[in-house]
């Protein structure tokens, strides 16, 4: 009976890992999805969001698929990166800078082409 129990508990424990990292499983399972490795070490990448945002949550899993690094600024907890994000003209969240363009909202096709234009 114990054993039972254990295993159903590994198997919840095992899909809620896979769930939260679910960009780097299925970049492993499909790794054709990819942007180039070119690009990608290429690529300078910064976030203004926060951690409530359903439109910033998108973006990260978006750069996570495609296996795009970045850096993250939360404009609620950091002043400098509030005032980063206000110099790039606030109103909205997220706001990317991907290699010197704005991008405002979760605008997948928007950052490739940004991506691709190094």
């Amino acid at each position: 009976m114990f054993g039972g129990v254990l295993k159903k508990f590994l198997l919840i424990l095992l899909i809620v890992v896979a769930y939260q990292n679910w960009g780097k499983v299925e970049r492993f399972l499909n790794p054709s999805q990819m942007v180039s490795q070119q690009i990608r070490s290429n690529a300078h990448v910064v976030l203004y969001a926060t951690d409530w945002c359903g439109y910033c949550k998108a973006t990260r899993r978006f750069l996570d698929e495609k296996g795009v690094p970045f850096q993250e600024f939360d404009i609620e907890k950091d002043a400098e990166a509030r005032k980063a994000y206000e110099a790039l003209g606030g109103r909205g969240i997220p706001i990317l800078d991907v290699n010197g363009t704005s991008i405002r909202g979760y605008e997948p096709q928007r950052i490739l082409e940004a991506l691709s234009a190094t």
